[in-house]
């Protein structure tokens, strides 16, 4: 587990550092070949099955990237990531890292991947897997600019439709996830930084709520109604997160949210700004279900029914704790990004 873990970030770590295409893509598929092992250790045929998808969209994206970068230096000479690149390689680098992130129109691998997995190895691939294919997206920008706002709006719409009919608890952080990343593309080709103050910000929420599911041992909606009996503080707690990773304030997830309406206002583009704008209305009802269902109903259960023991828990409640914080009490430090 140890070396898997370490791999993990090595391949993360690689891509950071690099600036040449071969060395990039190396890490990328040092980390896509190390959380393998994580997502199919449990042998469930769902996991085995989630496992094979994740494989062949990660190569086919790292090969497109390897074929984009090569193709680039044909063209060029160059293998720098920081030179311009031609303006074909660079749609086609775009193309493959969204697929590697799970941007929509070619995000349809992540809810059935994710849907698959446990919660712990969900929660790395919502947020760690993410990192290298976004710094890698902040490098070559600006690109093409239609492609990219395409790319942004397209994944906002989906994010926001995708979850609203879902009952399974790891969809419907797949189809945030989403969301949330379309966010952070539309503004990336006007302000890297917000991008990243976005990604900051959406990693501590994803894991919150990840936690607080791992917590309450629940995958679907239903399970969740059972929670105050077991967690009535963490419960009680849970819906501001939700409400944060839908982007009300004064949680923490407005910031971001608000930056980018701002500078997407300022670059004169207010129809795509409008568009994100009402999706994040759809993200927000189906945070609120899943809060709804959380507090304020009690769970279907008969009288007769057993009580679920309120034992003392052995998992360790700081990191969620830290977590939690971050992800509701972040926006006084607002003007300090700016």
């Amino acid at each position: 587990l140890s070396i898997l873990l370490l791999s993990l970030g090595l391949g993360t770590t690689l891509t950071f550092a690099s600036s040449h295409w071969l060395l990039a893509w190396m890490g990328l598929e040092i980390s896509t070949l190390a959380i393998i092992p994580l997502m199919s250790q449990h042998h469930h045929p769902r996991a085995v099955e989630a496992t094979t998808k994740y494989f062949i969209t990660q190569a086919a994206a790292a090969a497109l990237i390897l074929f984009a970068s090569t193709t680039n230096a044909w063209i060029t000479g160059q293998w720098d990531i920081n030179f311009d690149l031609h303006f074909f390689p660079a749609s086609m680098l775009t193309m493959a890292l969204a697929l590697k992130m799970g941007l929509a129109p070619v995000h349809f691998w992540l809810p059935e991947v994710l849907q698959g997995l446990d919660l712990t190895t969900g929660l790395i691939l919502s947020t760690w897997q993410k990192l290298a294919p976004f710094i890698l997206m902040c490098q070559i920008m600006p690109v093409n600019s239609s492609l990219i706002t395409f790319l942004g709006v397209t994944s906002t719409l989906v994010g926001g439709w995708g979850g609203l009919n879902q009952t399974q608890l790891r969809k419907i952080l797949a189809y945030s996830s989403i969301a949330h990343l379309g966010w952070m593309i539309l503004v990336m080709q006007f302000n890297q930084q917000l991008a990243l103050l976005a990604l900051i910000i959406y990693i501590p929420m994803t894991f919150s709520t990840f936690m607080i599911f791992k917590t309450n041992s629940s995958t679907t909606v239903n399970t969740l109604a059972a929670s105050w009996a077991k967690t009535p503080a963490l419960t009680a707690i849970t819906p501001m997160i939700l409400l944060s990773l839908g982007g009300l304030p004064p949680l923490s997830g407005f910031m971001p949210k608000w930056m980018i309406l701002q500078e997407l206002t300022k670059q004169d583009i207010p129809l795509t700004a409008s568009i994100a704008a009402l999706s994040a209305l759809l993200s927000l009802y189906f945070y609120l279900r899943v809060s709804y269902a959380m507090t304020l109903t009690i769970s279907p259960n008969n009288l007769n029914a057993t009580t679920p023991w309120r034992l003392q828990t052995t998992a360790s409640t700081l990191p969620l704790a830290i977590s939690t914080t971050i992800s509701a009490m972040l926006l006084p430090l607002a003007p300090a990004t700016l």
